[in-house]
């Protein structure tokens, strides 16, 4: 049992396997969205792990959200590595994540961050190499800040997937307001959801007893909510989680109705930010 000290006793195996195991599965069966063999290859040593509640969890629009952002965080951070191929890249809450194993160029320095049990558990199956290392720490410990090679001329990049979510507002602002002053040229990929989607889905999770699960952090008026927080921050961009995904013909009717419905109703989106020099 992944044991932590800012989240509900057994939350971190939630958060870490759901996402994992969708990419595994999804990524397997829609290769043209993304590919993620390595997830795929790490699944089949997870003989111990009961994913019984996951794959309960994972019908095929659940599943395909996870699938939705990595490609949406991959095709960012290609992009920013065009302009940077020698960035770093910092990978926030990385539970099992194998984004390195999809993007990297032979250039980049990728640290994987997240808390100390989780790092313990990921090196079991995804082993450090000189340009992909871990950092056991708390995003909000800012000592990591120095655990990372950042040069400005050679950029850094910092993604967040399905992280936000999880605090106040006030605390990610307060976060990212430091990282906007301490890696200048800098940029932050993240997900949220819409306050709407916050209320409903927070009835839903008391009513199923899961209280420490709840949302706390929603994404309002990109334009003006995130500028806000600091002045040395400026939105590149922000969309819809299913705006830039190709759909496909085989997937269930109810699947489609949902993508539209999120979007239509502006449930989910994808946040792109740039920290002033």
């Amino acid at each position: 049992m992944i044991k932590n000290s800012y989240f509900p006793q057994g939350f971190i195996q939630e958060t870490m396997f759901v996402p994992f195991y969708a990419r595994a599965t999804f990524s397997k069966l829609y290769p043209e969205l993304l590919e993620d063999s390595m997830s795929f290859k790490i699944l089949k040593k997870l003989d111990d792990v009961d994913f019984s509640r996951v794959k309960k969890y994972l019908t095929q629009y659940n599943g395909l959200i996870y699938i939705e952002r990595a490609r949406n965080f991959d095709n960012a951070l290609k992009k920013y590595m065009k302009k940077y191929p020698n960035t770093t890249v910092v990978n926030l809450g990385a539970g099992l994540d194998t984004t390195f194993n999809r993007i990297d160029n032979g250039n980049i320095k990728f640290y994987d961050l997240d808390l100390p049990d989780a790092i313990e558990y990921r090196k079991k199956f995804i082993p450090e190499t000189p340009r992909n290392r871990s950092i056991a720490k708390s995003i909000f410990d800012q000592s990591w800040f120095d655990d990372v090679e950042f040069q400005p001329e050679r950029g850094i990049f910092l993604i967040a997937g399905g992280l936000f979510g999880y605090f106040k507002e006030d605390k990610i602002a307060g976060l990212v307001q430091v990282m906007a002053r301490r890696f200048p040229g800098g940029e932050l990929i993240f997900d949220g959801v819409s306050q709407l989607l916050v209320l409903l889905d927070n009835k839903k999770k008391e009513r199923l007893g899961y209280i420490g699960y709840l949302w706390k952090f929603s994404i309002k008026n990109p334009e003006k909510q995130f500028p806000n927080w600091s002045k040395k921050i400026k939105v590149v961009e922000h969309f819809l989680s299913w705006e830039k995904i190709p759909r496909n013909q085989k997937w269930s009717l109810k699947t489609h109705l949902y993508m539209r419905l999120s979007n239509l109703l502006k449930l989910q989106r994808i946040v792109h930010l740039r920290f002033l020099k």
